[in-house]
């Protein structure tokens, strides 16, 4: 163990920083508050919603969560899993179906999508398991204890990563959680919180993360630069020696964190990164923001940040520094709205929400942490459509210019069929979900699509969302086939994504209009 770790781990032993997952009960009611509130990065690309708006199951070990996982129709179909006890490799078992694809000794959470698990009454925690989420997308994890995972000894997970996500992961909100190691490489632990291999549009917020030799990481080395797009807010990192985050590449915005006791360095920007820094409060620490260990450069943008009883390091060789008084050497442009609290209160807010069994406590940016929200009642943007009357005006699926494309088809069909004019000839997908996709060459107004089911298929398609396919924003969700209106959207592909079916999709005809 690194001297600096354990100097310190022994102090938070003493004061219980490892013990199971506190008193404080999280309801039901509040648990649903887990489908929404999303915030910085997990709201881009469509948004990050999880399991909202499908079934909700409680889940007491491990495999429980995974056969949840595989009693789903199909990989996407949407399910919150609710998770109270202790998860451990004791009762963590692989699952198999067709929805899932899992292991033993981790939560696996592998080729998968609209899932949320958020822990309930008197805690969660997963003990020396990991969370490992791969080639997977819309991913909510909330209010649990990952402690003590670890990539050598005994038992391993997860290559000793608390939570670690790779390989096109997309849409991932992180929110009070508590991540915890007991110690650095040497004693066998990794990263608390892990991105690599092209992960991008993701939030870590009100957590904390402790007692580890490594806060975590985006971009798995100096090459692995296609992961970003990561905010991190009101967390809370103590005792960590390093990587507070790591960033290779990409984009992070980083505001209203606590930093108490990183050892050896903070936030670690190179190989390109650029990190917009915000009314942070750092304290007790060592090269808290800079490019370190390596002489590929990174870039930060900084603001309102308060450094208390911070030291620096001389600049030289591979250790750069940004301070003392740190500059701004790049420009950071934020897409999402967010509400900063003062830099000076940041421990106060911090220490009332981050971590798991805190009531999901937030801040509205005015210094005060407020209770959750409560879940609104979805309003619909259209009744569900039924009606298989086409709208008045030209089909544009059936221009010169247009052009079909989607995620997969099933044998004997095709992506075309749904725009040759002929109820006859049809598009279904390789299995219960998937999507198919209207085209031009250049940007098209686009506010009404007409799904038309084929003879003998009425009712297949359950669920369902329509995506600007240039963006990947949601134009509008529902369920059923018909007529779908939204906010007119100028592009150059609409598609429309089936996330839930009655039986097996059979899409005939997808005519597209102006209004």
């Amino acid at each position: 163990m690194r001297r600096s770790v354990a100097l310190r781990l022994s102090a938070a032993l003493a004061t219980g920083a490892l013990a199971a997952a506190g008193t404080v009960a999280l309801s039901t009611s509040q648990a649903s508050a887990a489908a929404t509130g999303a915030t910085g990065y997990a709201t881009q690309n469509g948004g990050t919603t999880g399991g909202a708006g499908g079934q909700t199951v409680r889940a007491t070990t491990g495999t429980a969560i995974h056969q949840a996982l595989c009693s789903r129709a199909s990989s996407s179909t949407p399910i919150t899993i609710q998770v109270e006890g202790t998860i451990n490799h004791g009762n963590t078992s692989k699952v198999s179906g067709s929805s899932c694809n899992t292991a033993a000794g981790v939560i696996e959470l592998k080729q998968i999508s609209n899932v949320t698990i958020v822990g309930v009454g008197n805690g969660a925690v997963f003990d020396q398991l990991g969370i490992h989420i791969r080639e997977s997308r819309n991913i909510i994890i909330q209010n649990v204890t990952v402690r003590n995972v670890k990539k050598s000894g005994s038992p391993t997970s997860n290559g000793g990563d608390a939570i670690g996500m790779e390989s096109d992961v997309r849409n991932v909100w992180v929110d009070h959680v508590t991540l915890e190691a007991s110690g650095g490489e040497s004693e066998g632990f990794d990263g608390l919180f892990d991105m690599k291999d092209n992960t991008q549009y993701v939030t870590l917020s009100y957590s904390i993360l402790r007692n580890s030799g490594r806060g975590g990481l985006i971009g798995s080395s100096e090459s692995d630069t296609s992961n970003g797009y990561v905010t991190f807010h009101h967390n809370l990192y103590e005792n960590i020696d390093s990587r507070a985050p790591l960033l290779r590449g990409g984009i992070a915005h980083i505001y209203n964190n606590h930093y108490k006791n990183l050892n050896e360095s903070g936030i670690n920007s190179r190989a390109g990164a650029r990190a917009k820094v915000d009314n942070n409060y750092f304290k007790d620490s060592k090269d808290v923001l800079g490019t370190f260990y390596t002489d590929a450069a990174g870039y930060w943008q900084v603001s309102g940040n308060i450094f208390d009883n911070v030291t620096w390091s001389s600049r030289g060789g591979d250790t750069n520094p940004a301070g003392p008084n740190p500059q701004s050497n790049t420009t950071v442009s934020i897409p999402y709205s967010y509400s900063l609290d003062g830099a000076n209160c940041v421990p106060n807010v911090v220490s009332q929400t981050a971590g798991a069994n805190k009531g999901l406590k937030v801040s509205d940016g005015s210094c005060t942490p407020q209770n959750p929200a409560p879940t609104p009642t979805p309003t619909p943007t259209d009744p569900t459509p039924t009606d298989p009357t086409p709208p008045s005006g030209t089909n544009l699926s059936l221009s010169s210019g247009a052009g079909a494309d989607g995620s997969s088809k099933a044998s004997g069909t095709s992506y075309g069929n749904v725009r040759d004019g002929n109820m006859s000839t049809y598009w279904s997908p390789s299995g219960s979900t998937g999507s198919v996709s209207v085209k031009w060459g250049s940007a098209t107004s686009v506010s009404k699509i007409n799904i038309r089911e084929a003879s003998g298929s009425a009712g297949a398609i359950g669920s369902w969302r329509v995506l600007n396919g240039d963006t990947g924003a949601v134009l509008t969700s529902g369920s059923g086939a018909g007529v779908i209106s939204f906010p007119k959207a100028s592009l150059k592909k609409v598609t429309f994504e089936i996330t839930g079916s009655n039986g097996t999709p059979r899409v005939a005809e997808f005519e597209t209009y102006a209004q």
